[in-house]
């Protein structure tokens, strides 16, 4: 940085102060202070009124597996519910275990086989599952970087990129964690979607009325028990509360699998938001700093202010 020059009609306290905040935005955009040693740069600094997340520590390999299989269990067991809805929708129980094999996403599964029961055309009902499931799309674009799997095994856990194998792979703590976790909900999940798909095809006539038995809500309810923690920042819960206002406002409206589309702009709105609010806020901050360099502009060149100018003349 070029040395400062002294000026002789400038006291040394108001040149220091006239200098004080270029010396301070210089020390900010130069990086790390020579001597400091960790090369680290400025530290990021959390926005107001939020608060950063502390560091996660390593999770052990036995509670993860744990979380892994109660989730896959509980909403493996949905596969009742599919079942028995498909063959009761008219589907073959070829076509019924085929959707489950092959698809492997719940909710476009039920939205088929619901347009279909509801006399829908099978077009427009592939095409609501189509909308429901581009979702997943998204989860494969934050997992591909989590995961880091290697390329020949990228295509087959594709297949696993659901809403519950996502949400136990983002919470934890380290890649190798993520992993296990990852592979552990996938695995139990189509297992156990499959076999449940089969059975309740099978026994649709015995199981009955699953909306009785409540299993449907069992994918749900975990999803969100798994969110809930993950919500630290108020910019993270504002997103959450933005999409769920979005989704639930379009539901009616909307077909199906798009109000899950519209809710996912709840991210950008708020982002946007608050970027907004950060430049307002250091626009505003400048404007002052710029305000109090310019009442040091009005001294003359003998260092006199306009007031003492006046009293001068007036003398």
């Amino acid at each position: 940085m070029a040395e400062q020059t002294a000026r002789p009609d400038i006291p040394a306290g108001e040149a220091y102060a006239t200098a004080a905040p270029s010396t301070a935005l210089a020390a900010r955009t130069e990086g790390p202070t020579p001597g400091r040693g960790d090369g680290a740069g400025p530290r990021p600094r959390s926005a107001p009124g939020e608060t950063s997340p502390a560091p996660k520590e390593p999770k052990p390999d036995s509670a993860v597996v744990r979380d892994a299989l109660g989730v896959g269990t509980a909403v493996g067991l949905s596969g009742f519910a599919f079942g028995v809805t498909a063959a009761g929708s008219g589907l073959t129980l070829l076509q019924t275990c085929a959707l489950s094999l092959l698809v492997f996403t719940g909710a476009s599964q039920f939205a088929l086989v619901g347009a279909i029961a509801a006399g829908g055309n099978p077009l427009a009902a592939a095409a609501g599952a189509f909308f429901l499931g581009v979702r997943n799309a998204f989860y494969g674009l934050r997992l591909s970087q989590l995961l880091a799997l290697p390329r020949f095994v990228r295509p087959l856990a594709a297949h696993w990129v659901i809403d519950e194998t996502t949400a136990v792979a983002l919470a934890q703590p380290t890649r190798r964690s993520a992993r296990l976790g990852f592979t552990v909900t996938g695995l139990t999940l189509y297992v156990l979607w499959n076999l449940t798909t089969l059975l309740g095809a099978l026994g649709a006539e015995a199981i009955g009325d699953t909306e009785a038995w409540g299993i449907d809500a069992a994918g749900p309810a975990v999803f969100l028990a798994l969110l809930a923690p993950m919500l630290r920042t108020a910019t993270e819960r504002a997103v959450a509360g933005l999409a769920v206002l979005l989704g639930l406002g379009f539901l009616p409206v909307l077909p199906a699998g798009v109000p899950v589309l519209v809710a996912a702009l709840a991210a950008p709105a708020v982002l946007w938001l608050k970027g907004r609010a950060i430049g307002d806020g250091a626009s505003g901050g400048g404007s002052t700093r710029d305000g109090a360099r310019g009442g040091g502009s009005t001294r003359d060149g003998a260092g006199r202010t306009k007031k003492e100018q006046r009293k001068e003349r007036e003398r």
